[in-house]
């Protein structure tokens, strides 16, 4: 294919998403047009994997001008829309006008008599339900979480309502794109490959639109693993230990790292949660756990029912042990074969593997993978990305749950075993230097040549 015809496909797909997303966006929701929502989010995966293979044909910079065009376009389509597939930015206004209004957000939960003198009427409208999920139980949200919140309430005005949440989440995306273009071309790869992010379904239907803050949680996780690679330990740690104070998901990968200096990552790490934690503990006690432990067994992570995929080989009871036994396993192989100087293998494996045991029915959990499968060129893992929406929109159609939890993350671990068994095989065991990489990259960090 000629490097004009590919370009024009690329771009052609390129506005398909943003006309997929936008539809998507405006068919419905789950009590209006369930089932369009979930054929058009379905297409825009489609599309989106169709879309790679065209854009290696395209010039490298003419490329990246449409990837990250492409990718800021579609966060802004997302954002015209409200939340369409989930309601917990909600909770993030909520907890962040609690926390300006002098009270720990830890505290009470938003249903609680103690918080009437400063309900928002268009969170609490007037002979409606809240639109805050759960409004009887206290919040789940880890404390730098708590100051993101409270930062994007502070900088705007109650009457903008949700839109400032989502514009946030919008701008961490980009960012994360950039940070992707810098972290692919310091590694001598081609930087065409953040299409894998800023093109991605789930980075625009679930930041821009849903404004998720396992977003940030996602960005900051790069940005610290890229920092240890860089030899800022410190720093990486540091950061590291904020992306884990955001969401709690962060945290699987620390056996990545354990043999980049351990002894200073992990304190940065562990002591920057502690602090964050601090504050709230002095004020409220044991009640920082917040709805974390209720939230556990709701979703059936107690007693073994939320694991699908062990679920259907084994006893129910079983689950739990099974899955914590095979998530030590990965960790200790991650520790003791991966590479010290590529991490990102290792983590997006951690990762990875933790979502195909856990198998949630949230699709947003996995926007870390995303960032980390980009790292680490290891795309197949997006297959288990896209495995989410199949249980959680489906779901919304009346077709069994269960069953599509099953046959998304089935098909998503037996796709990432073909391509990992097969790239073993070929002897490309590390992400290696792609064509038209950035000239004179490097900056530090090695280039690994196939079959290292």
């Amino acid at each position: 294919m000629s490097s004009r015809a590919a370009t024009a496909l690329s771009a052609g797909a390129g506005l398909l998403l943003i006309g997929l997303t936008a539809g998507s966006l405006a068919a419905g929701t789950r009590d209006h047009n369930p089932a369009t929502v979930f054929w058009a989010v379905a297409a825009s995966w489609a599309v989106f994997g169709c879309a790679m293979p065209l854009l290696r044909e395209v010039p490298a910079r003419l490329a990246l001008r449409l990837v990250v065009g492409v990718g800021v376009a579609l966060q802004v389509v997302a954002a015209l829309w409200l939340p369409r597939t989930s309601s917990d930015v909600y909770r993030y206004a909520w907890d962040g006008h609690v926390s300006n209004s002098g009270i720990d957000p830890y505290a009470h939960p938003p249903s609680a008599p103690q918080l009437d003198g400063i309900r928002l009427s268009w969170l609490f409208p007037p002979g409606q339900p809240p639109l805050i999920n759960r409004p009887d139980a206290t919040t789940i949200y880890p404390p730098v979480s708590q100051l993101w919140f409270r930062l994007i309430d502070a900088l705007t005005p109650d009457s903008w309502g949700i839109r400032p949440f989502q514009v946030a989440a919008a701008l961490v995306a980009v960012l994360g794109t950039l940070l992707l273009v810098r972290i692919l071309r310091l590694a001598g790869r081609d930087p065409r490959w953040v299409a894998l992010w800023a093109w991605c379904p789930l980075i625009v239907l679930e930041s821009g639109n849903n404004a998720h803050v396992d977003g940030l949680a996602a960005v900051l996780t790069v940005a610290a693993i890229a920092l240890v690679v860089r030899r800022r330990h410190l720093l990486g740690g540091l950061v590291l230990g904020a992306a884990i104070g955001v969401k709690l998901i962060p945290g699987i990968v620390v056996p990545s790292l354990l043999r980049r200096r351990p002894w200073v990552v992990l304190p940065a790490a562990a002591g920057l949660v502690a602090l964050a934690y601090v504050p709230h503990v002095v004020s409220v006690g044991r009640s920082v756990i917040g709805y974390l432990p209720a939230y556990l067994g709701e979703e059936g992570y107690d007693n073994g029912d939320r694991f699908a995929l062990l679920h259907r080989v084994m006893p129910q009871s079983w689950t739990p042990f099974v899955a914590v036994a095979i998530a030590l396993v990965t960790a200790v192989l991650v520790h003791l074969r991966g590479d010290r100087e590529l991490p990102w293998v290792g983590a997006v494996t951690l990762v990875g593997v933790a979502l195909l045991i856990s198998t949630p029915t949230y699709p947003w959990y996995a926007l870390l993978l995303v960032g980390l499968a980009v790292a680490a060129a290891r795309p197949e893992w997006l297959v288990v990305c896209a495995a989410g929406y199949l249980p959680y929109l489906g779901g919304w159609t009346g077709w069994s749950g269960g069953v599509l939890q099953q046959l998304g993350y089935g098909t998503a671990l037996v796709v990432v075993l073909v391509v990992t068994v097969r790239r073993r095989r070929s002897g490309a065991e590390q992400p290696a230097a792609e064509p038209g990489a950035h000239e004179g990259a490097g900056h530090g960090l090695r280039r690994v040549a196939p079959g290292r």
